[in-house]
């Protein structure tokens, strides 16, 4: 079994992107080492096997990586949540705060028109932004959120505090900067 020591040598750190002040956890190399990936994967998918969930939804984009794997080995439906206009069809859409910038999330309606339990799969837990859109666009059509898994967690930025009442999941967790 991978231990937090390994799975933290294949994330690489970059500071000043996208912006300069911002550190990046880039996990590109989690993906170029099997191992880790299956790590991730492996974990990811007994999270979302004892959530309870009937359905995944994947944040976009690396997001989609982690949580396709995991729908197939768990035989869940994936809902894809996706950045503004990249959906065809009638969408719901929220607006969020990045820990630099605003960005927007899209959910196709006809993914909301049936309630679920849903896990939601994500590469990275920051502010939690992105995820408090997403699950506010679940929960407002009936969807009921069993709990969030991602690869890597930064506490630091408060995500905890905005997904509260939520069970949340990082593999590797960063306590500060």
């Amino acid at each position: 079994m991978m231990n937090n020591k390994l799975l933290d040598s294949a994330i690489r750190k970059v500071p000043d992107f996208p912006r300069p002040g911002i550190l990046f956890y880039d996990i590109t190399g989690i993906l170029a080492n099997p191992e880790a990936f299956r790590f991730c994967i492996d974990e990811l998918s007994a999270l979302a096997r004892s959530s309870g969930a009937g359905a995944l939804a994947a944040i976009e984009s690396r997001g989609f990586v982690f949580a396709a794997p995991v729908a197939d080995r768990c035989g869940l439906p994936l809902i894809l949540v996706r950045k503004k206009g990249k959906l065809p069809g009638a969408t719901v859409s929220r607006s969020f705060a990045l820990e630099y910038g605003e960005d927007h999330i899209e959910v196709q309606k006809l993914e909301l028109e049936k309630p679920r339990r849903i896990f939601i799969i994500d590469d990275l837990l920051a502010t939690g932004g992105t995820m408090e859109a997403t699950v506010n666009v679940f929960r407002e059509h009936g969807s009921e959120i069993t709990a969030v898994g991602a690869v890597v967690g930064l506490p630091f930025l408060g995500y905890g505090k905005v997904l509260a009442g939520i069970p949340v999941h990082a593999l590797l967790n960063y306590e500060t900067e």
